[in-house]
């Protein structure tokens, strides 16, 4: 009896863990994206193999609560929701490794301050998206979720009004084609990561709206 009980309990202790993980991960790739922005060009390499690393570790958790979510007969909250929040998590992982994949890729050796500067919103909008996710395993402390989502919003429009006014200066100050174009998709992936820090936040709204 006890057994068929225990089938219909939320499984509170599989999905939130495997949330905290992948927040906690973000945390970490951001860490390395600040440090590779801020490093000298010889120091860079361990930096971008790190954040793949680290994309491919995300991926891994991100699978194992979709794994999770078709296993399971009764969720914590809304199954939809469970997937949105982990395809918003796992967004943000995949600009995070998109921007360092790009920096590689088109070879951008010298990290301008709006680079620097989008890096350091990716990274702020990485610490509230963790502290919103730490509580929603009990709903108790509404306050940090919201406060959190409220900052996530500030960050996104910071991170607009950089990435703006960066491209506006390589239009105006770069004659260089080739530079524009690749300096701009470094920074348009930059910022997309804290677009994508925002989509967590709309879903963990959501959540609350349900739930709280």
């Amino acid at each position: 009896m006890n057994n068929i009980f225990s089938y219909f309990i939320p499984k509170d202790r599989k999905f939130f863990p495997l949330f905290e993980k992948a927040s906690a991960n973000l945390i970490d790739m951001a860490n390395q994206l600040e440090g590779l922005v801020n490093s000298p060009e010889a120091l860079r390499e361990p930096y971008y193999k790190s954040i793949e690393n680290l994309e491919h570790k995300g991926d891994e958790i991100t699978h194992q609560i979709y794994l999770e979510l078709s296993k399971t007969f009764i969720t914590p909250f809304d199954r939809e929701d469970i997937h949105a929040l982990a395809s918003a998590l796992d967004d943000i992982a995949d600009y995070i490794h998109g921007s360092a994949n790009r920096m590689l890729l088109y070879n951008v050796t010298e990290m301008t301050e709006p680079i620097k500067k989008l890096a350091d919103l990716v990274k702020q909008g990485c610490v509230d998206v963790e502290k919103a996710v730490k509580e929603l395993k009990n709903l108790k402390n509404i306050r940090v979720i919201t406060d959190s989502c409220v900052r996530i919003n500030s960050i996104e429009n910071q991170a607009d009004y950089v990435f703006d006014k960066a491209v506006g200066d390589l239009f105006d100050y770069e004659d260089d084609a080739k530079t524009i174009i690749k300096y701009k998709e470094v920074l348009s992936a930059l910022e997309t990561a804290t677009d994508m820090c925002e989509d967590v936040a709309n879903v963990l709204e959501s959540i609350l709206v349900k739930n709280a």
